[in-house]
């Protein structure tokens, strides 16, 4: 009778099923804090964990100023969490990354005498995701920040894409470390390199607006009616793009030597300039350079070696 009262593997069957159950129950008392950690408040305001240097957090945020829904949302430092890589923060973005959305919606009713639901909490990581979420849910606040156009749509696409694919993962070669030194100055020559690809894009999306008439009367390729990146109004492409070229334009010349990020790239400088002067732009010009002052203030580039790296001739480091 004992043998039989025995799992294949010699553990019994009601230890088990206390064990399942008390798994059960820690996993849910881990959830439960997370939600408690992000609980709405009576306003119940979607969240944003972020902070002012991040360039990909600025990309939701200038969407934010641009469409005046700043007062719509909480922004909060992921400290208050515990920091990016707490258990309360990982529970919502297993990657420990920021930007983080979480989205509060409100309780069901529930039937007759059923309790009501507990509000679920949509946690939304990533930048470009978050983005989309903002530009589709308040399509109505604001200005649109979508081109109409399917040519310049699809350019403003392209231009987003080259930067998360191509720059954002690289970027940390210019402020990052401990990092094999050949890596940096691989990485560097990528961000040149995305920089000229840039360049090509806003020519593009420049060529695409010219009216063939007007085309054949100028005989050149320079006349187009920019400054952003689909013309004379911004859109989610100058977002995405603007706080990096914060970092960029910044960095490279302080740490790295560069005499100008946008020698031969006219059209990159135009917009870069166009986006200084912007209300919204300004603001985010603004929260990135302090951050990154803090930074300098701190001996980041000497701690993460970048400056001893700059001193290895064997490599390029100013372009």
């Amino acid at each position: 009778m004992h043998a039989a009262t025995q799992s294949s593997r010699g553990i019994c069957p009601a230890r088990l099923a206390q064990t399942r159950a008390f798994r059960a129950r820690r996993a849910g008392a881990v959830a439960s804090r997370a939600r408690r950690s992000v609980a709405p408040s009576a306003s119940s305001k979607p969240t944003l964990y972020d902070v002012p240097v991040s360039n990909n957090g600025a990309r939701v945020r200038l969407l934010l100023y641009w469409k005046g829904l700043e007062r719509d949302f909480r922004i909060e430092n992921p400290s208050v969490l515990g920091g990016l890589k707490s258990e309360a923060y990982l529970e919502l973005n297993p990657q420990g990354k920021m930007p983080l959305l979480v989205v509060p919606s409100p309780p069901s009713v529930g039937d007759g005498d059923a309790p009501m639901d507990a509000p679920f909490m949509m946690a939304l990581p990533e930048s470009e995701v978050i983005a989309q979420y903002v530009l589709h849910k308040y399509a109505d606040v604001g200005p649109l920040l979508i081109p109409e156009d399917p040519d310049q749509r699809a350019l403003a696409n392209l231009i987003t894409r080259v930067h998360d694919v191509y720059i954002a993962p690289v970027q940390g070669c210019m402020y990052r470390g401990p990092m094999p030194v050949e890596k940096r100055a691989e990485d560097l020559q990528t961000v040149k390199k995305q920089m000229d690809v840039v360049e090509r894009v806003f020519a593009d999306a420049a060529r695409t607006r010219r009216p063939q008439s007007q085309s054949l009367k100028n005989g050149n390729d320079v006349h187009d009616d920019g400054p952003f990146v689909c013309g004379s109004q911004p859109c989610f492409a100058d977002a995405a793009l603007f706080p990096t070229y914060v970092f960029l334009e910044r960095i490279l010349p302080r740490y790295f030597g560069w005499d100008d990020v946008f020698a031969e790239r006219p059209r990159t400088k135009k917009w870069f300039h166009a986006m200084c002067a912007d209300a919204g732009g300004e603001r985010v010009l603004g929260e990135i350079r302090a951050g990154l002052d803090d930074w300098h203030d701190a001996g980041r580039w000497e701690t993460t070696g970048v400056l001893e790296a700059v001193k290895d001739d064997r490599f390029t480091w100013k372009y």
